[in-house]
């Protein structure tokens, strides 16, 4: 039996989801299902411009599994096109954020607020309103996550 799939960090789910070719009632067409870790691999190496090793860190997963991935999503893709079949994008082994960090430029204190809350007001330490949300990379490399 094989292990489980380890869970791709995703920034966010799509934008859009559905994909198809014109002119075609979506009732009578064909599908390729492209997991949300296949898209997201997609994002950061192919439309980010990321290289693999930057890439692979920000889904949290090794080089080789994010080569994986790719292969995976660039035969689904081309597959979608070449054969003109409707893409969705749904499912598949991803975690989502659950908090945003951020850092305040005049005391460097950094905290956390969950995801929905809006962007805080002040610093909860100094009362500053000059602060700046962190990106996730730098969550990592600071060890506050």
């Amino acid at each position: 039996m094989p292990r489980p799939h380890k869970r791709r960090f995703v920034r966010a789910e799509p934008n859009v989801s559905y994909y198809k070719p014109r002119g075609i009632p979506i009732g009578t067409i064909a599908e390729v299902v492209l997991n949300v870790d296949e898209y997201e691999a997609v994002r950061v190496k192919d439309h980010l411009g990321l290289p693999q090793k930057e890439a692979a860190q920000q889904l949290k997963i090794s080089q080789p599994t994010l080569h994986r991935i790719l292969k995976s999503a660039h035969a689904k893709i081309a597959d979608a096109l070449v054969n003109g079949k409707a893409l969705r994008i749904e499912g598949g082994p991803f975690e989502l954020p659950t908090m945003r960090w951020f850092r305040c430029f005049t005391c460097q204190h950094h905290w956390s607020e969950p995801f929905g809350t809006g962007r805080p007001g002040n610093c909860p330490k100094c009362d500053s309103h000059y602060l700046r949300r962190l990106a996730p990379s730098e969550v990592d490399e600071q060890g506050v996550e």
